[in-house]
């Protein structure tokens, strides 16, 4: 018997809610409606309350404290704030004192936010990446040479999967660190994420990526370094320690904490589960496609991810072809909307055939084992239809 189609695998670009999640936020949608900052009534009480379950279960996943814990609406906004907050912050500074370093292969969320700061005059160097994603540890160091950085590096990338050895390149040059920012979207839930073990100042992340609802995020900000601040982007209130006013999202809140208590608890099961159907699927692919490449690490990377290049093969008629089948995508989700090819690709060294041939597949926590098999027949049969119709026309035209 067929699954129920589309089989959804892109959980790199959202995941669907948990249904443990719909269960305490439909409940605080329909009797929780108070104001968590109402400190006159018991509405407003029991909101706050809320939030504050949330905020500790948030922090735990990390192993973080929860007033480290700053709620803003995802990923996107925090390591907005991360940014462009510490070097507002800064104002008794010249901005060409203040250096940032990053990856080639951040997410948009870093890079635009990194040339917005170039363009107000702030040293900015993007470190280039070998061909599976990772930065040389000795062109790492040599970057911190000219002086203290501001560094931020996304744990484990978005479309290639690399998991980056954050923890090792940060300890050997903390000394020449003045803070990290580590972007670790797509590696909560996933993989143990620790911000003492990772030596992170701040850390991004985002609920919608580990079956939590859209809206909700936060930026998890070391208040053990007393000397680390950052400039609201937000103002209006002073809400969340000042950090980011506005009334919070009790809902998305709730539910955001209940994603993350789910994650924390099931971690090594995900994980087992992930790597399992992952590996199930490359092998049948690969088995019975010939001339398909994996992008990234074969070996360090996140579980669930698996970036193809399949030879000869154009990504967006593949797509095409399987779009009522299989949800799939053929590189970020936030990327989607720009004609420009990926960044991340582009950052591996791959050629622009490589580019245009390249897949994204996301395997998430509620696929199986019935899902990857049909998964492997669909992809099969299009690369195979693709691939006769392009013999067909090759025949023609040597007539």
């Amino acid at each position: 018997m067929a699954p129920k189609l589309p089989v959804y695998l892109d959980n790199n670009a959202t995941t669907p809610l948990d249904p443990r999640v719909i269960s305490v936020m439909r409940l605080v949608l329909e009797t929780e409606f108070g104001n968590p900052a109402s400190t006159t009534h018991s509405l407003g009480w029991s909101a706050e309350e809320l939030v504050r379950v949330a905020r500790e279960n948030v922090a735990a996943l990390i192993n973080a404290a929860p007033e480290e814990i700053v709620f803003t609406s995802g990923a996107t906004e925090a390591n907005n704030l991360a940014l462009k907050g510490f070097a507002e912050c800064c104002t008794s500074c010249a901005p060409e004192n203040i250096r940032f370093i990053a990856a080639a292969t951040e997410h948009k969320s870093v890079l635009d936010p990194l040339h917005t700061l170039a363009s107000r005059g702030y040293p900015v160097k993007i470190l280039p990446v070998s061909k599976d994603g990772f930065i040389d540890p000795g062109v790492f160091s040599r970057a911190l040479e000219t002086g203290p950085a501001f560094v931020s590096l996304m744990l484990a990338n978005n479309e290639i999967g690399t998991v980056q050895d954050i923890q090792t390149l940060i300890a050997n040059n903390r000394k020449r660190i003045v803070y990290f920012h580590c972007d670790a979207t797509q590696a909560a839930g996933k993989i143990p994420v620790d911000v003492t073990e990772l030596g992170a100042d701040l850390l991004s992340f985002s609920a919608h990526k580990l079956h939590g609802p859209k809206g909700a995020g936060a930026l998890y900000i070391r208040r053990r370094n007393p000397l680390l601040r950052l400039h609201a982007q937000l103002e209006g209130g002073g809400h969340e320690y000042g950090f980011r006013s506005g009334t919070l999202n009790v809902p998305g809140i709730v539910g955001f904490g209940e994603a993350c208590r789910i994650a924390k608890t099931e971690l090594d099961q995900t994980r087992q589960h992930l790597n399992l159907l992952s590996q199930m699927l490359l092998t049948q692919i690969q088995d019975k496609i010939p001339g398909v490449k994996l992008n990234g690490s074969p070996f360090q990377r996140l579980p669930g991810n698996l970036s193809l290049a399949i030879d000869g093969i154009d990504n967006s008629r593949l797509i095409g072809l399987i779009s009522t089948k299989l949800a799939m995508s053929i590189s970020s989700a936030c990327q989607s909307a720009s004609p420009t090819p990926s960044h991340v690709l582009k950052a591996l060294g791959l050629s622009e055939a490589e580019q245009r041939s390249t897949i994204r597949i996301g395997i998430g926590r509620f696929n199986t084992e019935e899902e990857i098999y049909y998964a492997a027949e669909i992809l099969t049969g299009a690369v195979n239809k693709i691939r006769t119709e392009r013999a067909s026309i090759n025949v023609v035209s040597d007539r």
